[in-house]
Order: C-alpha cells, then structure tokens, then sequence
C-alpha cells in the first residue's frame, strides 16, 4: 500500500548550520517508510553528530572515515548504486564547486559522481557567497546536467544579514522528494483529476453557506496520485490546507465555479476524483450588499446547484470516475444508487455521523463499493491511507 516502502535516499549532509534541519528532513523520510542512508562531510559532523541521523533512521550513518575501513574502495559505488535518489541538504557553496567541476574528494561527491539517479540540491549560504557569479554558474552548470535545485529561500542567515541562502525548509524539500520518487510509478504519464473541500454560496458580501469539509480527504487523494506519478489538477474549494507539491491547484470558490474548472480539467483526463463537497442548494436571491440584522430575518431563496458528477459524464467522461458518499442514513443504500444513477466506476461511502471519521478530523472510516456492487468495508485509518487504497483501486481499473 506505501509506494516509499522499497524506495532509497542517499542523503548528503554538508557543513553549514541549516545541518538541523537536515535531522527534520531525514525523521520525515523515514517516517514515509523510506531507507534513508545519510552521509555526512567532515564539516557537517562539526554541527551534528552521525548519532543524530541513526536515531532518527534507524539505519548506520556514514562519515568520511569510512572511506578508509575494510569496505572504503567501493562503499561510494554501493550507496549511489542502491539509492533511487540523490539528496544533498544543506549544499554549502564549496561542495557546489566540487559537484560542478567533477571534484570527488570525500564520500558526499563521490557518491554523487558515482550516481546514476536524479540528484536534488538544497543549498544554505550566506547571502553573498549565493549571489557570487561563481556560485550562481556552479548552479547553472549543475542545472543543465539535470540537477534539481531547491531554493534557497530569502530570510534571516546565520551571519545576521538578510537574503537569500537560507535552506528550503524540510516539508518543502519532501513534496520535491516525493515528486521525484514517484516520477516512474504506475500513474506516470496518466492525467488525474481530484475536487476537494466545502464549496460556499454566497448570501451577502459576508455570509455564505458552506458545509463542513475540511478539504483534507480530498488533498490526501491528490497527493497520492502524485506519488504514483500523475499528474494531478486540484480543484479545491477554500481550505486552510497547503497543496501538495506538483500539482496545478485551480481555487473555486461556488458550486458553479468548481462545474466550469472540473469541466475544463476533465479534458482528456485520465480519473477524476469527486472528493468535493459541493453544495446542493444556492441562494437565488444572494445580497450585493452586507444584510443588516436591524432589517429583520432576510427570506432566503433557495434553487439547486449543477450536478457535477452527471455533467461530467455527459460531456468528456475521464476513464475512470470515483465518487463519494457523505451519508448519514441507509448508507450503503444511498451510496449504491449514487454509483448506478452517476454512472462511477467506484464510489467512497463515508458516515458523517462518527465522531472519528469524516468532516474534520484526519481519519476516515469507508465503504469501497463498485460496479460489480462488491463492498470492501475498510477499518478506521488515516485519510492518507484511505487516499493510497483509492488510488490502488484507480490503477487497477485503468489498466
């Protein structure tokens, strides 16, 4: 179900005081399931110990004197070799230079000259070291032979200046890292299409009416899509969640907007996902101007809004649809005739009423029901499981 548990990352640790984060970056690759194997300069073990790194892997950290132990002669050709990518965070700008001209004189760049799998720059700086030219053609050299380079961002620096140099922050350099990793999976080259959050309609300038979802069961479907290497457009409705690295986020706001946007994505498309909870009913006589409460209680006029799901398979219907069922009556019933009356391939049938799933919260417990009308009643688990165990279905039914 995890597509990371056989995959391996080289992690390259230089000397500059962004090696912190470093830690951060290698506990959150492990905690994806990932072999994380970390090599650290001379420099970096200045900063933080190879200790730290074991403690957060779970897996034997390496320092330049392994090069000279019993296995030194080939352990630079064995961990390039059994790694899928190449990470160096922090690059300071003197191991820039070495990367750049084919330098190789500790483990970090010989491994790296060693590698035949993407390689992923994050470098940490102070401000002017980055915006030297020599920096800055090391970068463009290292960029034309396919290197990718992630940041570095503007902020605070170690020397107390201001600028640019400061390393991309750990939960920015995993969304790259993921994208990389899942470049050649089951979905590469496949369009996917996922809609996620509450829409809102407007009654006033101010007042809306929305609905509970969080957005975040519909954001852990597109970033699973993007592990297994799609390509990914998410329609969201307003949320609080960041978006997941890689995809094209389209924001909506209405009903009617998420009809216009999932119309336009669903071209050509592959899958669509229709986590979305979108508004049933919208005010037909909505307020240019704030309601005042000393004009008494506003009569609201209601109509109903587009149906999605039936426009879609009526216009250029994707090969594959998922769609959800919120419920809170006759769930597996109202799922079922949600499935046959829209035509879905595979519907997720949720009941709002559990306190631990649903609306809110970061577990969900569903019902997979197909075309078959088979049902697969999943335990309660995270709405990042419950978004791989999708996108396992979504595979199977495109191929």
């Amino acid at each position: 179900m995890n597509p990371f548990e056989s995959k391996r990352v080289l992690l390259g640790v230089t000397g500059s005081i962004a090696c912190y984060k470093a830690v951060d970056l290698a506990s959150k690759l492990t905690q994806l399931g990932i072999k994380v194997d970390v090599v650290l300069s001379d420099a970096a073990t200045k900063f933080v110990a190879p200790l730290t790194f074991q403690s957060v892997t779970g897996r034997r950290a390496y320092t330049d004197q392994d090069l000279w132990g019993p296995e030194g002669h080939v352990l630079h050709v064995g961990l390039s070799k059994d790694a899928d990518l190449i990470v160096i965070a922090p690059v300071t700008a003197n191991t820039l230079a070495k990367l750049a001209n084919g330098q190789a004189d500790n483990l970090i760049t010989l491994a790296a000259l060693a590698g035949t799998v993407p390689l992923l720059l994050a470098p940490a700086m102070d401000g002017g070291m980055y915006d030297h030219p020599a920096t800055q053609q090391n970068l463009r050299s290292l960029t034309e032979r396919g290197a990718h380079i992630v940041g570095p961002v503007s902020g605070h620096l170690a020397s107390g200046l201001s600028g640019q140099g400061r390393m991309t922050e750990p939960s920015e350099l995993v969304g790259h890292i993921r994208c990389l990793l899942g470049a050649k999976g089951p979905l590469a080259g496949r369009k996917v299409v996922v809609t996620a959050g509450g829409t809102q309609e407007a009654i006033d300038p101010v007042r809306v009416i929305a609905n509970r979802s969080s957005g975040k069961q519909g954001y852990a479907l597109a970033q699973a899509a993007i592990d297994l290497g799609a390509g990914v457009t998410l329609v969201s409705a307003p949320t609080a969640l960041t978006a997941p690295f890689g995809v094209n986020l389209v924001a909506i706001t209405s009903a009617e907007e998420m009809l216009d946007a999932t119309l336009q994505a669903t071209k050509g498309a592959d899958a669509l996902l229709m986590a979305a909870a979108v508004a049933d009913f919208r005010v037909t006589n909505s307020s240019q101007k704030k309601i005042k409460r000393a004009g008494g209680v506003p009569d609201l006029e209601l109509e109903t809004n587009p149906d999605i799901l039936q426009a879609v398979t009526n216009a250029s219907r994707p090969k594959v649809i998922v769609g959800f069922a919120a419920e809170s009556d006759d769930l597996l019933k109202n799922a079922a005739h949600k499935l046959e009356s829209k035509n879905l391939d595979l519907i997720v049938a949720n009941d709002i009423r559990a306190v631990d799933a649903g609306f809110e919260v970061d577990t969900n417990r569903v019902t997979l029901i197909d075309r078959s009308g088979s049902k697969e009643e999943l335990a309660l688990m995270s709405k990042e499981d419950v978004a791989r165990i999708v996108l396992e279905r979504v595979v199977k039914l495109l191929r």
